[in-house]
C-alpha cells in the first residue's frame, strides 16, 4: 500500500497522473489499481480521472504484474539468409516483433524461438531485456521487412556494438500521403513519447536525437513511394518524421489516418534493405527483400487512382 499527502503543486492534478509520478508507478498499473477500487483519495475509491485537492490524502495498492514468459511457438516466418552466427528474416506486416504486455504470443521471438530452440540472453525475465533475445534492432507491429537477429552471444555483443555506432545500414520504402516538395532531404528531430498521449511519439526537446534521409523513388497519383535512410533507431522514426512534414505515411492509424482502400494492417512502411559487417567472418553482408503484396496492391491503386 503507497499513501501519499498532495502537496500544494499537485492540487488540481489526476490523481492517477500523481501517484505514478510519486510512487514511482506505470500508469497503466494505477488505471489497473482503480479499476477495480485499490486507488483511494480520503478513504474513498476514485477514478484514475479525479481532480486532488491541496492535503487530500492518497491511498493506491498497486499489484505488480506477473513476468512475462516468452515460450517457443511454432510459426512460419520467412527466412533470407541463415548461418550459426546469425539468422535474417523478412518480417510480416501485422507481427509483433518481441512479447509484451499485451502481446505474449504469436511475436517473432516467440516463432525464433520455435525455430532455434534458443537465443543470447535470458528468454524469461521482468524486464525488457529478456524479452528481446538474439534481437539488434525491432520493427513496429505493421512495417514488414528484414530483421537481423544474432544467434550466439559473440555475435549479440558485436552486432550491438555496430548498431550504437550506426555501421548497421537501413533502408526502408513507404508509401506517402501527398508528394513532398524536395526530391530529398533529411529531417532531424528529437523524438520521445508525445506528453499529451503515451500511445504515440512525437518531436520534443525532451527526445532522443534523431535524423532521417528520405528520396522520392516515385511521383504517384496525390502520393509519393519514398526510400528512406535511417542513422538512428528511434521508435516509430520514419512515421513521426513523415507526420512532422505534412506527409503521414498512407494508412498509418497513428499519425496519419486509416485507409480502407487498402488491404493494409496498418502504415505502409517496409524494411527493403539491410547491411552488416558479419560478427565472426567480418564480410559486407548485404540483403534485400521486395515489399510484400498488400503494399504493392496499394501502389497500383494509388497509381492508378
Amino acid at each position: 500500500m503507497f499513501r501519499l499527502a498532495v502537496e500544494p503543486e499537485d492540487a488540481g492534478k489526476r490523481a492517477d497522473l500523481v501517484v505514478a509520478h510519486r510512487a514511482g508507478f506505470s500508469r497503466s498499473l494505477v488505471a489497473q489499481a482503480a479499476a477495480i477500487g485499490d486507488l483511494r483519495v480520503n478513504g474513498e475509491a476514485v477514478k484514475g480521472s479525479y481532480l486532488l485537492s491541496e492535503g487530500d490524502t492518497i491511498d493506491c495498492e498497486v499489484q505488480p504484474r506477473a513476468p512475462l514468459v516468452v515460450e517457443a511457438e511454432a510459426i512460419d516466418v520467412p527466412i533470407v539468409y541463415e548461418d550459426e552466427d546469425v539468422i535474417v528474416v523478412d518480417k510480416p506486416a501485422g507481427m509483433v516483433t518481441h512479447p509484451a504486455h499485451g502481446a505474449t504470443s504469436g511475436t517473432l521471438v516467440n516463432a525464433l524461438l520455435g525455430h532455434l530452440g534458443t537465443l543470447p540472453g535470458p528468454s524469461t525475465h521482468s524486464g525488457q531485456a529478456g524479452l528481446r533475445p538474439g534481437l539488434v534492432h525491432r520493427l513496429d507491429r505493421d512495417t514488414s521487412g528484414l530483421l537481423l537477429v544474432a544467434k550466439t552471444p559473440q555475435a549479440l555483443s558485436f552486432l550491438s556494438k555496430g548498431m550504437k555506432a550506426r555501421h548497421i545500414s537501413r533502408e526502408y520504402l513507404g508509401l506517402t500521403s501527398g508528394i513532398p516538395a524536395q526530391p530529398k532531404g533529411t529531417i532531424k528531430g528529437a523524438i520521445g513519447r508525445d506528453p499529451h498521449n503515451r500511445l504515440r511519439y512525437a518531436i520534443t526537446s525532451a527526445g532522443k536525437p534523431a535524423v532521417t534521409h528520405y528520396e522520392i523513388r516515385e511521383r504517384l497519383k496525390n502520393a509519393a513511394e519514398l526510400l528512406f535512410r535511417l542513422e538512428t533507431g528511434r521508435t516509430h522514426q520514419i512515421r513521426v518524421h513523415m507526420a512532422a512534414l505534412g506527409h503521414p505515411l498512407i494508412n498509418d492509424p497513428v499519425y496519419g489516418r486509416t485507409d480502407p482502400r487498402f488491404d493494409l494492417p496498418g502504415q505502409a512502411l517496409h524494411a527493403w534493405r539491410l547491411g552488416f559487417l558479419h560478427p565472426r567472418t567480418r564480410e559486407h553482408m548485404r540483403f534485400e527483400a521486395a515489399p510484400p503484396p498488400e503494399y504493392a496492391a496499394a501502389k497500383e491503386m494509388l497509381l492508378s487512382s
